[in-house]
């Protein structure tokens, strides 16, 4: 069966049904349909005709988001002491979990945990290819293994997002904790834990 491309009028739609979810949902994890779309300046009969379900419009933000996202973070330059790059890798991926606020939060409420992780494939990636670059030089401790150590940074990430939206952690402070947590787990056994800010700006 071959799917019609849509008309201007619906690509429009569709366009700022994504983007009003996308701004509406940054700020209230647990907006609604309806204000979704008054925000997108639809009805809800428009809405469902392009997402069957608040969790398929949610799928389709996150995505977009994800792609958005990944188009900052594919320059960060992730060369030299991997410490340091560590802390640019998570001061870049704050910087954009920043700009999605609560929208990470309503999507960890909302989608089923297959789809979060595909979600976030490529940035697990990056990450693994970094803790593995840190472990060759000795940098990053080898007794744990890789895929925990990035399944345990993108835990704390999200926990850095809750806790702010909760306010519980000002989104200024979020970068430092989420690097020092990470810096202060990776540390082979032994070997003094860098300082974060002492690392910002090396190479």
């Amino acid at each position: 069966m071959t799917t019609r491309p849509l008309r201007a009028d619906a690509r429009r739609n569709v366009e700022a049904i994504l983007e009003a979810a996308t701004t509406t949902l940054a700020r209230d994890p647990d907006a609604s349909v309806n204000d979704i779309a008054r925000a997108a300046g639809v009805g809800r009969v428009t809405l469902y005709a392009h997402f069957e379900s608040r969790a398929a419009l949610l799928a389709a933000v996150v995505a977009r988001a994800m792609r958005d996202s990944e188009a900052s973070l594919r320059d960060v330059d992730l060369s030299g002491d991997p410490a340091a790059a560590l802390v640019r890798l998570v001061d870049a991926t704050w910087a954009v979990t920043l700009r999605y606020g609560a929208l990470v939060v309503a999507a960890e409420r909302s989608l089923p945990a297959e789809e979060m992780a595909a979600a976030h494939s490529e940035p697990r990636e990056r990450a693994r290819r970094l803790l593995d670059h840190g472990r060759r030089l000795g940098r990053f401790r080898s007794d744990l293994s890789v895929s925990w150590l990035v399944t345990t940074m993108h835990a704390v990430t999200h926990a850095a997002a809750s806790s702010v939206y909760a306010g519980e952690l000002a989104a200024d402070e979020a970068a430092p904790a989420i690097a020092a947590t990470m810096l202060g787990l990776l540390t082979p056994p032994g070997q003094v834990v860098p300082d974060v800010d002492e690392l910002r700006g090396a190479r």
